[in-house]
């Protein structure tokens, strides 16, 4: 398509101020609670109480491969509810306020115990969380999917969830540095408080989001015929369009899944060489830059999505990942640890406009959905993709403790070797960047373009004037005969 001409969002295709704020600040409970404990649970359970990499892999991904299951219920779930508050609202509030809670009691487990009553402990309460996490991410997502109707504001929707996890992001670098602060005995108890602070705010992002937002295709639904669990969970991965799209973005996530934590081991003791105080400052500020970054880089997404369309803005920040990954070779640099600074801007951009538009892409394919099945199904899809990331995603933690064993870390050296060193660096520079082009190799067939969209939605208004139409016949017909 021309770069110069693209389609104009209608009037009253977009979505009110007020609501794009509520639904960002509610992005912020997913985003947040999920980064962040991936990243604090391997400094807590591993670093600071000692446990191993091997069983804390399992204990990740245990839960995740619950979440296969529990996703695709929970999304059918809300995909067929009919309460007067809405068929996603509810879900969001009770969902929300069981994430807070359950985020902070993951650390709060005592630290006399023994490893393995430890190992437990984490595992029992991962998998209440992750349930807590399905309960309020699968109709949170399923809401900005069918917010508005147009390609391009879809875009904008997701900004603004991407805009608000950004900015809430740069708190989260600076968790594991408040830990160590003196007014804490340790850093085990800053964590156990902090990360109690931590859960008050998901559960007040869950309520802003639920008192401001609304749900567009409420009506729609409730004329709708309820849709059986397996029809839906087949019909969604029989779907090509979808199938590509979800396989591209696991490769992605599950590429840095396999390396997951292994920059904060890298940073501590390759740069720092086990100044672990020292490091967690360079480690709060990169990720300040990360946050800030994302906070940035979202408004150049908007517009180059808008003249490029979303494929292409997503091959195009593929790239972008790639690099940055490769420039950590250089930048993992003792003399000049700020390097560090440079692939973590050109991640975090790539970052925030991939995983913006994939929602975006999802919300495009329900439409595609209804033209051929004439059902909006938005949690089903979005419960799906959250399956397939999830199976990735568990596959990929249990392997990653392995990865981290075989470079030869152990947490009971006050500093690693340097064949470990070397394979920390080789493994996170590698793996994450063969996957990304595996990623674009497939995006590069992938077939709803934006004027396809377009397309498809003047399709499906068609179908409900006519719809409409006949409804209204049949009603006058009714009111002749009695």
């Amino acid at each position: 398509m021309d770069i110069k001409r693209h389609h104009i969002t209608a009037k009253e295709d977009r979505i009110p101020f007020s609501q794009k704020i509520g639904y960002g600040v509610g992005a912020v409970v997913t985003i947040i609670s999920v980064n962040s404990l991936m990243q604090l649970t391997g400094l807590f359970y591993i670093d600071l109480l000692k446990i191993s990499p091997i069983l804390m892999g399992f204990a990740v991904a245990l839960p995740r491969v619950w979440d296969a299951i529990s996703d695709p219920l929970v999304g059918n779930l809300s995909d067929n509810s009919r309460s007067r508050f809405g068929r996603r609202l509810p879900y969001i509030l009770i969902g929300g306020i069981l994430v807070g809670v359950t985020f902070a009691l993951i650390f709060m487990v005592p630290r006399d115990w023994s490893k393995d009553a430890i190992f437990a402990y984490f595992l029992v309460t991962c998998l209440i969380f992750y349930t807590a996490v399905t309960i309020y991410s699968v109709p949170h997502g399923a809401l900005g999917l069918e917010m508005t109707n147009d390609y391009h504001e879809r875009t904008r929707v997701f900004a603004y969830s991407s805009f608000f996890g950004s900015v809430a992001a740069i708190l989260l670098p600076w968790l594991y540095y408040l830990s160590y602060r003196s007014v804490f005995k340790d850093a085990i108890q800053g964590m156990k408080w902090v990360c109690m602070g931590m859960g008050l705010l998901l559960m007040i992002c869950a309520v802003i989001c639920v008192l401001t937002c609304k749900e567009a295709k409420l009506d729609q639904a409730k004329k709708q015929k309820r849709v059986k669990f397996w029809e839906s969970f087949k019909t969604t991965c029989k779907n090509r369009t979808f199938m590509m799209l979800a396989i591209a973005f696991v490769l992605v996530i599950v590429g840095f899944q396999f390396v997951m934590g292994f920059t904060n081991f890298i940073i501590m003791y390759y740069v720092y060489s086990g100044d672990k105080a020292a490091a967690s400052g360079l480690m709060g500020w990169t990720g300040t830059v990360w946050a800030v970054t994302g906070i940035l880089g979202i408004f150049p997404m908007t517009w180059i999505s808008s003249r490029l369309g979303k494929t292409n803005t997503v091959i195009f920040s593929f790239s972008i990942i790639i690099i940055g990954n490769l420039l950590k070779i250089v930048c993992y640099n003792q003399t000049y640890p700020w390097l560090i600074v440079i692939p973590t801007v050109l991640l975090s951009w790539g970052m925030v406009m991939c995983f913006t538009l994939v929602n975006a892409m999802n919300a495009d394919i329900c439409d595609e959905d209804e033209l051929v099945t004439g059902k909006r199904r938005e949690g089903s899809y979005c419960a799906v993709y959250g399956w397939w990331w999830k199976v990735g995603v568990s596959i990929a933690c249990v392997i990653s403790g392995y990865i981290l064993k075989l470079t030869g870390y152990d947490a009971e050296l006050a500093q690693q070797t340097d064949s470990t060193l070397f394979w920390l660096r080789f493994s996170d520079v590698t793996l994450p960047a063969v996957l990304c082009i595996a990623a674009i190799i497939i995006l590069t067939k992938y077939p709803l373009t934006e004027n396809r969209a377009y397309e498809i939605k003047s399709l499906l208004e068609e179908r409900r004037k006519a719809q409409a139409n006949s409804d209204a016949v049949s009603d006058e017909s009714a009111m002749d005969e009695s």
